[in-house]
Formats: C-alpha cells, structure tokens, sequence
C-alpha cells in the first residue's frame, strides 16, 4: 500500500484525531444529552479530516499545516518532560520513559515526513 509510508505519516495522524474528535461528538451528542459542546468538537473533526484529506492529495499548503500542526504538538510533549503534573500524576513512574519515547516517536514522524514530502526544498 502506497499511503502506509513515511510520506502520509502526520496525514494518518491527523485522520486519528479526525476520527476521535468525530466519535466525541457522537458520544456527547447521544450518551452526554450536550448540544453545544458536539459542534465544537465537529468542527475540529472537520478541520482535522479536511487536513488530512489533502494531505494525502499531496497538496502543499495541506502538508505544510500538518507538518506546522505536529511539530507543536512534539514541542508540547518536550516541554511536558519538564513542567507537566497532570501527565506524571497519572502516568506516575512511567512517565518519563513514555514522554520521551513518545516525544522522540514524533519528532522522527515529523522529520521523515518533512523530508519524504520535500516541504523545505530550495527550487533553484
């Protein structure tokens, strides 16, 4: 399969989130009784599909978005190796072995994607 590479990486990442956010808007729509909170959540789910979507089409500024998106999101979780409390709450002693191993996990997601989309590529 052509789209299981490193090339559509972030795009699966992106369609992931796409497909959570859409199954919380269902579960608050239908189980939760809330008729606010499930249009907020539909529109990340349509921002995220749509981001994903032309992704896989190739399309430049698509790719740009996602590559942008992740690379927050990998900087979010380095800066959670120092400041979180919820995360090593929750996660306790484990916490650093997964953060790392999480955070190293999209910073390769992001760079081979990057790379493999040639996103920074001087025309000359």
């Amino acid at each position: 399969m052509k789209k299981l590479d490193f090339r559509h990486g972030l795009d699966w990442l992106l369609a992931t989130f796409a497909l959570i956010a859409s199954a919380s808007v269902l579960q608050t729509f239908i189980i939760g009784k809330h008729f606010i909170i499930p249009t907020v959540l539909l529109v990340v789910a349509v921002f995220f599909g749509n981001l994903a979507w032309y992704g896989f089409k190739q399309v430049k500024w698509a790719q740009l978005l996602n590559f942008w998106c992740d690379l927050i999101l990998t900087s979010h979780c380095f800066f959670a190796l120092f400041w979180a409390k919820k995360y090593r709450e929750l996660l306790g002693n484990t916490f650093e072995p997964v953060a790392v191993i999480f955070t190293l996990l999209l910073l390769a997601l992001t760079w081979f994607y990057a790379s493999k989309n040639q996103l920074f590529k001087r025309n000359n």
